[in-house]
């Protein structure tokens, strides 16, 4: 195994270092990839100090896999070079996930569908994740109609430069290069991405056509809204979820309950409830709040937290690596 982290520098990149060492990822030889400005400085990871190379030198050492967590430009240019070479790639990026001949995975939901042919393997957006995680038992057992969503997300979506803005305006110093269009701190920016000609943002519709894809249904009814919110690390999520059928919401919470990767926290007389901080460092998705509408049947109302730099990208992106390797050995 010769493992290539491409983006290894950046806030995903970082955690995917992380993660690895972690979940003790088996690997002979580990190359990060930074832009060509970084090419030769040294990162430490597990003991060892390795230096940065550029991403033609890593093409040409010939990696097993590839992560990538860069843009969608890098994405589109060099994961197919990667890949005619042989590499797996796993990608981070919106570049392939709604590309018809590429997989948008999940593993706890549809890693069955991987195969050893498959070179180019997307990772969701991370609102999508933590979504998908939390309804696909949901959809299995009662069939979704319609999702109302409405996210918070933290500023670490939007990478270190984010990260900068909000710290700097809570020193009480405008931000000299921001990110958002508003100051962040003690504040909600209800938008996120590039805004579309139908309204909606980018990264509103990404819940919409990645969530139907991954659930391989595409009459799902879906509408969002995503916002920024100042809080370090950690996506929340309020989703009004209709289904077709009838549920008892015991049954549902028990669904919820037996799903591998989710912690249902629904206690609120207790105050037990998933919040970002909990999530924070986490690779579970967490659930609570779990009650029906009152408005309208067969409607169930869930806030659904994760670590959005965790299971949101590099650990996602590790089972998926996990899986392959796992398939590869049996």
């Amino acid at each position: 195994m010769k493992l290539a982290i491409i983006g290894a520098t950046g806030l995903v990149g970082n955690t995917i270092l992380s993660v690895l060492r972690e979940r003790n990822f088996h690997y002979e030889d580990l190359l990060l990839v930074a832009s060509d400005e970084s090419a030769g400085k040294l990162i430490h990871v597990a003991g060892s100090n390795y230096p940065l190379i550029d991403i033609q030198a890593a093409l040409r050492s010939q990696p097993t896999l590839a992560i990538f967590s860069t843009g969608s430009e890098v994405s589109l240019t060099w994961a197919p070079r990667f890949a005619a070479i042989g590499t797996t790639v796993v990608d981070n990026s919106p570049a392939w996930r709604l590309h018809p001949s590429y997989k948008l995975i999940i593993p706890e939901v549809n890693g069955h569908l991987l195969g050893r042919k498959d070179k180019i393997i997307a990772n969701p957006n991370c609102s999508t994740i933590q979504l998908v995680m939390a309804i696909a038992s949901l959809h299995q057992r009662y069939g979704l109609k319609r999702l109302v969503i409405a996210t918070y997300q933290a500023v670490t979506g939007s990478g270190k430069a984010a990260l900068n803005q909000l710290m700097t305006e809570r020193q009480g110093v405008k931000s000299q290069d921001p990110v958002y269009p508003h100051p962040i701190d003690l504040n909600i920016i209800p938008h996120i991405d590039t805004l579309l000609d139908n309204k909606y943002t980018r990264e509103e519709m990404k819940l919409v056509h990645e969530t139907r894809k991954i659930l391989d249904d595409q009459s799902i009814q879906i509408t969002a809204t995503a916002a920024r919110v100042p809080v370090l690390g950690g996506h929340a999520m309020a989703v009004n979820a209709e289904l077709h059928q009838a549920f008892e919401l015991e049954e549902a919470k028990k669904l919820l309950k037996d799903t591998r990767g989710i912690v249902v926290l629904d206690e609120i007389a207790k105050s037990q409830y998933p919040t970002p901080l909990l999530a924070q460092h986490r690779d579970e998705v967490f659930v609570g709040r779990i009650r029906s509408d009152i408005s309208q049947p067969n409607t169930l109302n869930l806030w659904i937290v994760a670590d959005n730099l965790r299971k949101g990208a590099a650990t996602n992106a590790i089972q998926i690596a996990e899986h392959l390797y796992a398939s590869s050995c049996n």
